[in-house]
This record gives C-alpha cells, structure tokens and sequence, in this order.
C-alpha cells in the first residue's frame, strides 16, 4: 500500500531524526528529518488556520527554496492539493491556472509578488502570502510565510497537530503541462503516484541510499525536477540541496561543496556546465548518478560529460508519468545512444497504431504506457483525458519504435512530424546529425508551409565559433554568410541523410525560444515562419 507524502517526514523523524534532510543552497542552513516534520506540521496546521480545507488547492509561484518544498508536503499534509506554477508565466497566464486550478490560497517568492498580486483579481485566491527569496532568508528577514509559521505552530500547540486521513490515490499536485501547443492542462498527480515514483526510481543507477545528496538545481514546477530526485529523496529518507537559481559555476563548487551524489538537469543546463568549464575547476567524482531529462539530450553533450568522468543517463517520462517512465542506464548511452533505454520497474510500455494495436518490431507507432506512476488524468478536462487515458493505459503522443531487445527510440512528437512531398520526416533524426557539426550548438527542425512540397523541412540553428564558444546572444550570421553555412550545413547532412530529410530553409538565431523546462517553443519558431536570418534552398 502506498503511503501518503505527508506522512513521509513523521515516518523518517522517528527512525533518523538528526539525519539531514533539506540543506539550503544559498544560506546553507539546514533542516534535519525531525526538524522538517515538525515544519510541515506548522504549516498544515496554518493552512487549516486560514481555513484550507481537505481537498482545496493552494497554489505556489515560487523560486526553488526549503520553503517550497516544505509547502508541498504540508499542503499534502492537510489534505490540499499543491498547484505549482512556473515562475515564468505572466501574470495573465498565472491568472488563467489560478483561476482553472480554483486556488484558494497562492504563495509566492517576494521577487514575484508584482506578478502574484497582478494575477490574483477575478480568481478564487483569497489571500498571497510572500515566501523569502535567497537574499531575505540570508539578511533573516521575515516574511507572511514566517508569520503562518509562527501561527501555525501556536496552533498545533494548543490543539494537537493532527492530520486529516488522506487516501493515497487522492490527488497530491495539480501540475500544468507547458502548453507549447495551446491553454496549459493540470496533471493530476496522486500520492500514490509520488509514492510509486520514487519507488521505481529506486531500481535506477544503483538505487537510492539515505546516505545519499541530491543537488536540486532544475525549477522544481518541473516533474522532473520535483520527482526524479528531490521528491524521491523524502520518500527515501535522503538529503537535498536546493538551489534558488541555476548557475553552472556554482552547480559544480555545491557538488565538490557537499559532495553531491546525484544530480538531475535538463539538456540546456548540461550543455551550460560543460562550455562553462566548470566540471575542470571543481571535484564531482562524488556524483554517481548524473541524469538529463526534459527533452532529448544531443549525443555531442553526453559524450562530453562521459569524458569528464560523469555516470551520465537519460531519463524519459512526462509531467503524466510522475517523470521517469523509461531510462537509458549510464551502461548503455554509448551502444544505445539516441534511445530512451527501456521502461522503469513498475511500468509497461507499448508502441501502438491508431487503433491501439501494437505494431511490429522496428515499426512506428504511438508510444503508449502503464503503470502506477502513470497520472489519473487531467483536471476538469474530461474529453482530453478520455482522448489521453484509455483502457488503462497513457498515449503519450510521442512516435516512437521498440527493437528486439526492448529498448525504445523516440521518432518525434505526432505534432512535429513534418510532411514534405508525401514523406514523412522526423526533426529528431535531424537534430541528432546537425548537433555533430562543430558549428552548431543549438538546433531544432521543424515543418513550413510550401506550396510545392506541402511543409519544408525547415532548421533553426544557433551557431558557434566552431571551437565550442557560442556566438553571444544577439549576434546572427551575417547576411553574406548565411547562404555559404546553410549549404555547409545541407553537405554535412546530405552525408548522412536521405534526400528528402535534408531541411531546405535554415534560419540562423542568437537563441532558441525556450520554455522554462528547456523545450522548444516550436509554435513561435514555425509562427516567426523564415523571419530574418534565413537562407533558403528550393
């Protein structure tokens, strides 16, 4: 039976009370097991005190901080449901997840209350109650976190600190997908989904120790984030480290610092570490278990990491699968390279037609998946859900193919196949070739209309010196030299691709628009259509 993620620290203060549990990065104070579940306690009971009641959402718009995580569990703790939101969004897109959520309470960083405050008119959010940012917590100011603390502890004081009953299939978070395509759609995330989570990450890179550190350096609105790691290490009675703000410099001096264990980033972040140089002026060799996730990580960069002595993995899964779904074990991203290795313990996977039957080996199809980790479905979104959620299993919505061995390959997302003179192209397998060139550093291939051959295969390319140095934001390609590097590019993909995959447009950016969990808005690339900076070949 799965226990609920309030109930996690009490369970830990009485088997290891003075072991560490949370460590703030920015002030290095730390919360022991004890010390943590004697927090959530206070928070639960100040929740209460503001009249949250069991199943009421309370939302958080926060930078990563001990305060957030000791939020989320308490929220559980009281029987709420936690709805993270990323710290990103203007304050009409908090609006829209506020009011689609039906917050009762919001939460966010003292940095972010313009956008809180802003978002928070014609929602049911009754009250936002700051959180300390990096700077206040260090200068020890307070904030309304402090005093729902402070309250929350009288309570618990003079009435007991008891818990309501929670079902562990009961929702725990409500998180909003990325809405890359359209209006973002809450996940719902159960306690027992957590609990499974960390569970089968458990049986990942050698398994979780209490011995072990996490650094938390992704924002934790991100699954991934949020589950990979961090949450696994309450479950598991670990400690982590968490950082307010990624910096790649300070990435590396906190893994030598605290002699780090595991670590998780998105692509973008690992990429960030390695040009940094930062991974030769510090010590990692503690770090045993290195994972990207978020989005496919370019061959070029897990090469690299290997070569700096990284036990490096990828981890595939979705903000519906609690995460980790599939993983490529650091034994196998050499010989497997480009796959998303096979499904985690626990979890079934199926590579389906539109029918749902299951295709031959080798064969594209819909990735489809089972599990307990696997969501329940979407808030409020009852026709999406039946669309997504059928007979059990998760249609992910990702092409992928299965070889006899069992290890799964993603083709590329059923939205981003491009169609271009009846054949279909999968940007992914073009991405992979353009990352090898020594010129490019960030790329992502997508479809535009043609009237000839229907969509172009299309590329946005950030480029470099051709050393590893990127160009600084702002600088394109000059407008004579765009023509001579996009039939450069065209050559070095025509050795390795077929014909009708080569991209006959290549458009030449100073950055990839990016949502905060590292994906490509590639909405905005294929709406800015060729723009400036483009070259093309009919």
């Amino acid at each position: 039976m799965s226990v609920p993620l309030g109930s996690w620290p009490a369970i830990h203060a009485l088997r290891f009370p003075e072991s560490t549990a949370l460590i703030d990065a920015d002030t290095g104070a730390a919360l022991t097991h004890a010390e943590l579940d004697a927090l959530t306690t206070a928070l639960a009971a100040g929740l209460r005190s503001k009249g949250v009641l069991p199943g009421d959402r309370v939302a958080l718009l926060a930078l990563n901080s001990v305060e957030m995580l000791a939020l989320i569990v308490a929220t559980a703790r009281a029987g709420a449901i936690g709805v993270l939101i990323n710290f990103r969004l203007t304050a009409e897109e908090v609006r829209y997840i506020l009011s689609d959520s039906g917050a009762v309470l919001l939460f966010a960083s003292s940095s972010l209350m313009d956008v809180a405050d802003a978002a928070q008119p014609d929602t049911g959010v009754r009250e936002v109650i700051a959180l300390p940012t990096a700077v206040q917590r260090s200068r020890g100011q307070r904030t309304g976190y402090h005093e729902l603390v402070d309250a929350g502890s009288a309570t618990a004081a003079s009435t007991g600190s008891e818990s309501p009953e929670v079902d562990p299939d009961s929702l725990a978070l409500l998180m909003y997908t990325s809405g890359t395509t359209g209006q973002p759609k809450g996940a719902i995330i159960t306690h027992a989904n957590l609990f499974w989570a960390s569970i089968l990450h458990n049986y990942n890179d050698g398994g979780f120790d209490r011995s072990d550190v996490c650094l938390a350096s992704a924002p934790l609105f991100h699954i991934g984030a949020l589950a990979v790691n961090t949450i696994a290490a309450l479950y598991w009675g670990a400690s982590s480290v968490v950082m307010e703000s990624f910096d790649p410099g300070r990435w590396a001096h906190l893994v030598e610092h605290y002699k780090v264990t595991r670590a998780f980033n998105v692509p973008v972040m690992w990429g960030a570490i390695l040009s940094s140089g930062a991974l030769d002026r510090h010590t990692t060799s503690t770090l045993r278990a290195s994972m990207s996730g978020g989005a496919a990580c370019p061959i070029t960069i897990i090469e690299a990491l290997q070569d700096k002595g990284l036990s490096f993995s990828e981890g595939y899964g979705l903000t519906e699968t609690t995460a980790g779904a599939a993983i490529l074990a650091a034994a196998d991203v050499v010989d497997h390279a480009g796959s998303i290795g096979r499904p985690c313990m626990h979890v079934d996977a199926a590579i389906v037609d539109p029918l749902g039957e299951p295709v031959p080996v080798g064969q594209v199809g819909e990735l489809a998946m089972r599990g307990p980790n696997i969501s329940p479905g979407y808030w409020r979104r009852p026709e999406a859900t039946a669309e997504a959620f059928r007979d059990g299993w998760f249609y992910s919505g990702d092409l992928a193919t299965v070889d006899e061995d069992g290890y799964y390959r993603i083709v590329d997302r059923k939205k981003d196949m491009v169609i271009t003179g009846g054949e279909n192209v999968y940007p992914t397998e073009i991405e992979q070739v353009l990352y090898r060139h020594p010129r490019v550093s960030e790329v992502s291939v997508y479809g535009l209309p043609d009237e000839q051959w229907g969509e172009a295969v299309t590329a946005a390319v950030v480029v470099n010196d051709g050393e590893g140095s990127a160009e600084g934001p702002g600088e394109l390609v000059d407008e004579a030299d765009r023509a001579a590097l996009a039939e450069e590019l065209r050559a070095f993909a025509r050795e390795r691709l077929a014909g009708f995959k080569i991209p006959k447009r290549f458009v030449f950016l100073p950055a990839l628009p990016r949502t905060a969990t590292g994906k490509v808005r590639k909405v905005e690339l294929r709406r800015a259509g060729g723009g400036t900076g483009s070259a093309v070949q009919r």
